[in-house]
Parts: structure tokens; C-alpha cells; sequence
């Protein structure tokens, strides 16, 4: 009987999930590789820039410290995100990403627990300057979801980036939005 063979997405989004283990973010673990013609072009994960001190060196995350929530005001974070990194790992080496594939696995930094790993409308924005074709995110539910980045430029260019429907922290924006209409009519 022949062994049971993972498919090439779930073996990217693993390597991705072992990459995301270098994140030094109190909130997310986030882990992102560029693979172009089936090979680990660039790898990225969350954390601060070379040569600065990260949050656990700090020992806080400067946005909880706020009481900023999640999705919300990225400029006051310490880190780059994973996607970034990748991008920007793949422009320090002198890759093309013309073609390649985004791979973004996602955590929750305490529990570990799976997350819809999507990325930020920035990030978004340089995936589709980049010019790769497709990014494959994990999901909470430990699942994965593949969005073409020219679906991304479609819907932008017939509505806006604010309707994207896959949106980072959505989840948190919705039940915050919720507790203040509650709060509202209590």
C-alpha cells in the first residue's frame, strides 16, 4: 500500500507554519514563503526591522499598551509583516516574484490556534505590485484559502478596498461594532 502523500499546498502552508515560529509578535504568529516554479524563493515571518528591538525584547506589545485592537492602525506596530518580509527578503537576494505564489500560515501567539491568515490591505497593496498570482492562507477552522491576487485588482478597480470581504481582523471589527450597537440600545 502506498503512503498517503500531502499535497503540495499542505506541505508550502507547513513550511510556512515552521517559518512562522521566528515571529516575535505577542498577538500573531504569522509565517509567509514565495515559491515560484514549484521552489522556496523567499521566506518572511513577523518581526521588528534588522537591527531594531522587537517586542519581546521590549516586553510589551506597544499596540496592546495602547489598547489597540486587532486589524487596526498597523503604522504603530514594531513589526513588518510576514508577507512583507518575504517580499522584501526576495528584493535584498535580487528574486523576481513575477508569477510566484504567496503561502501565509497564521496563529494566535498564546494558544497557537489556528487563524484566517489574510493579509492587511498594505500588504495586500504589495502582493499586487509584487505581481504574484495567487496567495494560499490557513484558516481558523485549519483549512486553507487560495485568493488570485488579479480577482484583488478586479474588485478594486470596480469598487474599493474597503468592500474586500476577506478582510484581516474583520471578525474583531464586526464584534466590536456589535458590542457598541448593543451598548447603544441597552
Amino acid at each position: 500500500m502506498k503512503p498517503k502523500r500531502i499535497t503540495k499546498h499542505r506541505y508550502y502552508l507547513n513550511i510556512a507554519k515552521e517559518v512562522s515560529r521566528r515571529s516575535t509578535c505577542f498577538r500573531r504568529s504569522i509565517g509567509a514563503i514565495i515559491i515560484k516554479d514549484d521552489q522556496i524563493i523567499s521566506t518572511g515571518y513577523v518581526g521588528a526591522p534588522r537591527k531594531t528591538k522587537d517586542s519581546f525584547e521590549h516586553g510589551i506589545c506597544l499596540r496592546d499598551k495602547l489598547n489597540i485592537p486587532h486589524g487596526e492602525r498597523y503604522e504603530l506596530c514594531r513589526s513588518v509583516h510576514a508577507e512583507q518580509n518575504a517580499i522584501i527578503n526576495a528584493a535584498r537576494a535580487g528574486v523576481s516574484l513575477l508569477g510566484g505564489d504567496m503561502y501565509i500560515y497564521g496563529s494566535d501567539y498564546q494558544s497557537q490556534t489556528p487563524i484566517d491568515a489574510f493579509p492587511c490591505f498594505i500588504c495586500k497593496k504589495m502582493l499586487i505590485n509584487a505581481g504574484l498570482k495567487n496567495v494560499i492562507c490557513s484558516t481558523e477552522d485549519g483549512g486553507m484559502k487560495m485568493f488570485k491576487v488579479s480577482d484583488w485588482e478586479k474588485e478594486w478597480r470596480e469598487k474599493d478596498i474597503i468592500d474586500t470581504e476577506n478582510q484581516y481582523g474583520k471578525k474583531q471589527i464586526e464584534t466590536r461594532e456589535s458590542r457598541r450597537v448593543k451598548g447603544k440600545k441597552e
